[in-house]
C-alpha cells in the first residue's frame, strides 16, 4: 500500500514538472485586413464650369483673339480602364480684333468678334485610376459679328458659323466626384458671307475659313 501511494505521488510530481515545461498556448493569429486603394469610376453624368483663351491661327493683322467662359455638361462610360463619353459646352466669348485703315483718305474701321462659342464632342481616353487622358472631337459653333464704320456711318452683320473641332486633354479627379481638366481644342469654321445686300454688296464679303487655337481649363462635379 505504501509502495502504491509512493508511486502515485512520484507520478503526480513528474506530471506537474512536464506540464511546467510545456510552452504556453499561443494566441490565435489574425491577419490584418489589406489596405484597399480607392478606385475612381468615371461612369455617370457631370456638370461644370470652364474658361480659356483663343486666337486665330493666322499671321494676318485682322486675326482675332481673346477669352471665353461658360459651362459644361456630359456623360462618361468606363470599360475597365477605357473611358468613352459625350460632352457639350457653351461659353460667352470676347474673341475680337479691330483694325483701322485709310481708304482714299477716309479712315475705315473694321471689327470682327466672336461673342459666343459652343461644341458637342465625343471623348475617348484611358484612365489611370483618378487621372484620365483623352482625345476629343466633334461639332463647333460660333456666333460671329462683323462691323465696318466710317465717320457718320456704321454697318454690321452677324451669323452663326458651323465647323468642326478636335483636340486632347487631361482630367484629374482630385477628390471623389470633383475633377479638374486642361484641354486644347482646334476649331475650324467654314467661310461665311457677311453684308449680303448691304451697300450694294449683292454677294456680300466672304470671311474665308476661320481657324481658332484654344486652351481651356475647367472644373466638373460628377453625379
Amino acid at each position: 500500500m505504501k509502495r502504491l501511494a509512493l508511486g502515485l505521488l512520484l507520478a503526480s510530481i513528474a506530471g506537474a514538472a512536464n506540464a511546467a515545461d510545456l510552452p504556453a498556448a499561443a494566441a490565435p493569429y489574425t491577419k490584418a485586413p489589406a489596405i484597399v486603394a480607392p478606385i475612381y469610376n468615371w461612369t455617370g453624368f457631370y456638370i461644370g464650369a470652364m474658361g480659356g483663351y483663343g486666337s486665330e491661327n493666322t499671321s494676318d493683322a485682322f486675326g482675332i483673339k481673346g477669352g471665353f467662359a461658360g459651362g459644361t455638361i456630359g456623360y462618361n462610360w468606363q470599360f475597365n480602364q477605357f473611358v468613352a463619353g459625350i460632352e457639350a459646352d457653351g461659353a460667352w466669348a470676347d474673341i475680337n480684333n479691330s483694325v483701322t485703315q485709310p481708304f482714299f483718305g477716309v479712315p475705315i474701321t473694321a471689327t470682327a468678334k466672336i461673342d459666343a462659342l459652343g461644341t458637342v464632342r465625343g471623348r475617348f481616353g484611358y484612365a489611370f485610376d483618378q487621372v484620365l487622358f483623352y482625345g476629343t472631337g466633334g461639332l463647333a459653333i460660333a456666333d460671329t459679328k462683323l462691323s465696318a464704320s466710317v465717320p457718320g456711318l456704321t454697318i454690321s452683320d452677324s451669323h452663326t458659323q458651323i465647323g468642326w473641332t478636335a483636340g486632347a486633354g487631361i482630367e484629374w479627379m482630385f477628390i471623389p466626384r470633383w475633377s479638374l481638366k486642361v484641354e486644347y481644342l482646334y476649331r475650324s469654321f467654314s467661310s461665311q458671307n457677311f453684308f449680303v445686300g448691304q451697300l450694294g454688296l449683292a454677294q456680300g464679303i466672304p470671311t474665308g475659313t476661320v481657324n481658332i487655337n484654344s486652351a481651356q481649363v475647367g472644373i466638373n462635379y460628377h453625379f
